[in-house]
């Protein structure tokens, strides 16, 4: 059940945010275990002046193209999941919309069950 936030500077059309967004879901189901219909995300555009990273930090350069994904997972995944999803985002990026891989970022965060509410003020864990 994760919680994707999707940053990235202003200036892309539809159908490069619609396959980005597409992509990283995908990519969530080909190597994170999340089911296919579990799709909840927030993309953002931002100015120049509002999107600040370090060109060459860790894993530089990066362009004008860089995009940061937050993830906020309901349970964790071992070390070779997480692994084996950047990969796999990054390839998958790049060949559905030309972002090199140094210009993706994730950062996962994970929380437990009862920190989740779909709706209805209910939370996923039952009452005791």
């Amino acid at each position: 059940m994760p919680y994707v936030r999707i940053s990235l500077l202003k200036g892309k059309d539809p159908e490069y945010i619609k396959n980005l967004s597409d992509g990283i879901h995908q990519s969530l189901v080909d190597s994170f275990e999340v089911p296919l219909d579990d799709r909840f995300q927030v993309i953002h555009q931002h100015e120049p002046y509002e999107l600040i990273f370090d060109r060459n930090y860790m894993g530089g350069p990066r362009s004008e193209n860089y995009v940061l994904i937050c993830i906020t997972a309901g349970r964790l995944r071992s070390t070779k999941v997480k692994q084996a999803f950047y990969m796999n985002l990054v390839e998958r990026l790049n060949t559905l919309i030309g972002i090199r891989p140094e210009d993706v970022m994730v950062v996962i965060n994970t929380t437990q069950a009862d920190e989740w509410s779909f709706g209805s003020g209910n939370s996923i864990v039952p009452l005791a």
